[in-house]
This record gives C-alpha cells, structure tokens and sequence, in this order.
C-alpha cells in the first residue's frame, strides 16, 4: 500500500508559520490532485487546501484563504501547505491525499493515497 509521509507540523504561535510538507518514492504527484484536508478534535474532516498538479488549479477553503498557499514542486514530487498568520483555529491534525476528485476539494473516497497526518497546533 502507497504511503504518502509527511513532515513539518509542530506547536506554534498564533500569528506564526508553518510549512508542510508530502512526498513519496512509491507514485509519482503528476496528474493527481493533490490535497490538505484538517480534522480538528470533535470536527469532520475537512479539505483545506487542494491543487491538481497537472493544470495547476488550486482550490482554498474561505477559512484560510490569504493565509494559506497551496504548492506542488514536480521535480521533488512534494507538494507543501505555506501556512501563514496562523490562528487557535487551525489547531488540527493535516493530512494530504493524492487523488482524482471530480471537483476540488472532493470527497474523500475519491482519494486513492493519504499521508499518515501531522498535527498542527496553534497557541493564542
């Protein structure tokens, strides 16, 4: 089974930054789309952030748009979430999924690949 691992969660700030990050020798990103879903304690999973690799077209929650920037380094097959200026609310567990959602950020049976998660947590 394909593992996408990931790296780059710690305990912040609120107003700090973070960067994340997901890779894996096992597939290549090209062609998928690629995305950050969160799941904060008591909440649903949702998708935060989402680009597909191939167009470039990125998607953003209303909920971290102008915070957060979504990027995909092919060379690297990485893809990274820029978290900026981040709040108390953040405060979850991200996880990134490789997939082909017909539409962004999709559900999450529509992904094929998920990192094992990484947690985030913004103090105020």
């Amino acid at each position: 089974e394909v593992q996408l691992v990931q790296s780059g969660g710690d305990l912040v700030q609120a107003g700090g930054s973070l960067r994340l990050s997901c890779t894996t020798s096992e597939v290549t990103f090209d062609g998928y789309a690629l995305t950050w879903f969160r799941q904060a304690p008591g909440k649903e999973r949702e998708g935060v952030s989402c680009i597909r690799s191939a167009v470039g077209t990125t998607y953003y929650a209303d909920s971290v748009k102008g915070r957060f920037t979504i990027s995909y380094d092919f060379a690297k097959n990485t893809v990274y979430l820029q978290m900026n200026n981040l709040k108390p609310e953040d405060t979850a567990v991200y996880y990134c999924a490789a997939g082909f959602p017909s539409r962004l950020p999709g559900r999450e049976n529509e992904y094929d690949y998920w990192g094992q998660g990484t947690s985030v947590t913004v103090s105020s």
